[in-house]
């Protein structure tokens, strides 16, 4: 039987919705993705903000995707150089149905507004 690797996709979440800006969620959801599926969940409070905490973070906990809506280049650039996947853009919606869309390869990108 081949094993599987497990992938963490993680969402920053204000109000139990995609945060529209990285650096400003309140929560981080991280999905456990087995099989092509969400397999689990873990809600995660974040250290408080500056730049490139937040990426390092996440990284430490073993990411390997993540969805989000705006985001500075200097957070995608931490990510990128760990090998983590960047989907910015996102739109507001329930991270469950961005983990679905994105496993199918239906998310869809509204353009990174952070310029920052």
């Amino acid at each position: 039987m081949k094993k599987h690797k497990v992938r963490k996709v993680a969402i920053p979440v204000v109000n139990g919705q995609l945060c529209e800006h990285f650096g400003k969620s309140d929560l981080f959801y991280v999905f456990e993705i087995k099989n092509n599926r969400i397999a689990g969940k873990e809600t995660l409070k974040p250290p408080p903000h500056d730049n490139g905490v937040y990426p390092r973070w996440l990284t430490e906990r073993g990411v390997t995707d993540v969805i989000t809506g705006g985001i500075g280049q200097k957070a995608i650039d931490i990510f990128l150089e760990a090998g983590i996947n960047v989907f910015d853009g996102a739109p507001v919606d329930q991270p469950e149905n961005l983990v679905r869309d994105f496993l199918a390869g239906k998310l869809e990108s509204y353009g990174n507004y952070c310029d920052h």
